[in-house]
């Protein structure tokens, strides 16, 4: 045997004698430091058993909060902790950062109150456009309020149809309404509606379409409210078209490039197949897109057609002012070429509603924003006459109040709209546009000589007015507009006569008055007095009227939504800081 082995059998039997007793008598400490051994090996045999039990069962807060506070005192890796035990059953997950929003909207002011005396005319350009509605909807049903300036009253008025008189013909493309009714807010005060209908064009004779989808691209657009909801959309207004129409798809990101060439319209399979190759990716060069868009267009230029560009985006351009600048002056050039301009807004985070616009004025198109589905249905599909077809140019209003009758008056909404005088009667002062069935609503508030209160006192070196003048006139309203392809305007004039004060105000009137309070009160609401959010939707459900498609129960919800949501003043602070104004 081997002296290893020899030792080895010495601890053996030297251990075998201490477990059976035979090692000799143990002091008394001895005994009781034996016994507390035993103890604590009980014990912890029984905590291991513990612990072996509850890691088959939830972990309690306390012993995660220690189990975490060790780890994260440890240098340890993003992969080491995941492998860790306790990676798993953390309560509370690891915060995110949220994204920082940068959207822009254009900063104004609400239009004041003017003394007719001094200032008795009003001129502005008409707007058509609906983007800020959707816009508002989108936030609201998120559960903010939208910023102050990215609500504009005049298109969330003209996002509903009211019953107005149509055109027969096109000779005279639109039909002038007026109504006039107490204001809800201040019964000292009255409200002067002036709507325009345009002539409806039947689908079947809009005439051949040539149509290139201009389409961002770009990283910022992966997102489900983004890219696939304009895929969906685009595919939607695919089925309206038919084989004498063409379509083509100019896409754009770090590069641009066309991915579809001229394609018959009923070739929807096609159509639909390049769309859904679209994939996010890149950053943003939207100027060079416009450009490929605007050239494809005119390669395949179709006379006495519809040749229009539809830029959907979510007007993310990585472009500075100068740029923009030459983007506006290439959709001018090519507008009097012939070639519109449609824009389709998605998205958020950083939106950019100005950009969207403003490019869509100048392209002598109009602007939406698709927030949904719905209203993809309801820009292309419902009003696709009046999205692709325009029936008059640099459509102009002139109101002239009558001194003896009206003292004040306040034109709500249509603040970026507004035009010198002298710019109504100059053909070569762009305006707006209206598309075939298209419908344009204004509300004037108007303060009458007889008004026991007044907005601003009496000027006391005004001059005395001794033209005679129709004591029965509050006002005369004149447009003027050209027909497509004519370069000259014409002229529309209609008098509003204060017999209309003794008429029952009509519904779709009193519903278009409280559209107007709900957009001044989400602006701070500094011309409605007392009038408060119950009353408006008291006013809206006895005024709803016919509802085919049921906007006007959704825009009751959203005044619902709004009462529920905090103070305005909280919530325009917490925006404010995420949101930029331009001048």
């Amino acid at each position: 045997m081997t002296s290893s082995n020899t030792i080895k059998t010495s601890i053996a039997f030297a251990l075998m004698l201490t477990l059976i007793g035979c090692s000799g008598p143990l002091s008394p400490s001895k005994k009781d430091q034996s016994k507390e051994a035993q103890s604590t090996e009980a014990q912890e045999a029984k905590k291991q058993q513990e612990i072996a039990k509850q890691q088959t069962q939830k972990p309690q807060r306390a012993e995660v909060a220690v189990d975490y506070h060790y780890l994260t005192s440890q240098p340890v890796t993003t992969k080491q902790f995941a492998r860790h035990k306790m990676a798993q059953p953390m309560i509370m997950p690891m915060p995110h950062p949220q994204p920082v929003n940068t959207e822009k909207y254009q900063e104004f002011d609400e239009n004041g109150v003017k003394q007719v005396s001094a200032s008795p005319l009003s001129t502005f350009s008409i707007d058509v456009d609906t983007g800020s509605y959707s816009n508002m909807r989108r936030f609201i049903n998120r559960g903010q309020l939208p910023p102050k300036d990215a609500v504009r009253v005049e298109e969330m008025l003209n996002y509903f149809n009211y019953h107005q008189t149509t055109p027969q013909n096109t000779s005279q493309p639109f039909s002038v309404n007026t109504e006039l009714m107490t204001s809800p807010w201040n019964r000292d005060r009255k409200l002067l509606k002036i709507g325009l209908k345009g002539y409806e064009v039947p689908k079947t004779e809009l005439g051949n379409a040539n149509l290139v989808f201009l389409l961002d691209v770009s990283g910022s657009m992966n997102s489900p409210q983004k890219l696939p909801l304009l895929k969906s959309s685009l595919k939607i207004l695919t089925k309206q078209l038919d084989s004498d129409d063409r379509v083509s798809i100019v896409v754009y990101a770090g590069a641009a490039g066309m991915v579809l060439k001229p394609t018959p319209g009923n070739e929807y399979a096609t159509i639909s197949n390049a769309l859904e190759q679209l994939n996010a990716g890149g950053s943003t060069n939207g100027g060079q897109g416009i450009e490929l868009a605007y050239n494809l267009v005119s390669e395949n230029f179709i006379k006495d057609g519809i040749n229009r560009v539809i830029l959907a985006t979510d007007g993310d351009f990585n472009v500075g002012l100068s740029d923009t600048n030459a983007l506006k002056e290439l959709i001018k050039k090519k507008r009097e070429q012939g070639i519109t301009l449609t824009t389709l807004g998605f998205g958020q985070g950083n939106y950019n509603d100005h950009l969207m616009e403003q490019i869509a004025d100048v392209g002598n198109g109009n602007y939406a924003y698709i927030d949904n589905i719905n209203e993809a249905r309801k820009v292309l599909v419902d009003e696709l006459s009046s999205t692709l077809s325009t029936i008059a140019h640099d459509v102009k209003i002139q109101v002239e109040f009558n001194p003896q009758l009206v003292s004040e008056y306040r034109l709500i909404g249509y603040e970026n709209r507004a035009l010198a005088n002298e710019d109504f009667n100059n053909d070569k002062v762009d305006a707006g546009e209206i598309g075939a069935g298209h419908q344009m609503t204004a509300l004037y508030e108007l303060t009458m000589h007889n008004a026991k209160q007044q907005s601003v006192d009496d000027l006391k070196y005004r001059a005395t007015n001794t033209t005679p003048s129709n004591s029965n006139e509050i006002a005369n309203v004149k447009l003027r507009y050209k027909l497509p392809n004519q370069k000259n305007s014409k002229l529309i004039e209609q008098v509003v006569d204060k017999s209309q004060l003794s008429k029952q105000p009509s519904v779709d009137l009193k519903f278009a008055t409280t559209v107007t309070a709900f957009g001044q009160l989400l602006r701070g609401g500094k011309y409605l007095q007392d009038y408060s959010i119950d009353d408006m939707i008291n006013l809206a459900l006895a005024n709803k009227g016919s509802d085919e498609f049921g906007y006007r129960s959704e825009f009751i919800q959203l005044m619902r939504t709004v009462k529920t949501l905090k103070s305005t003043s909280t919530l325009t602070k917490e925006l404010s800081s995420n949101v930029q104004t331009i001048n």
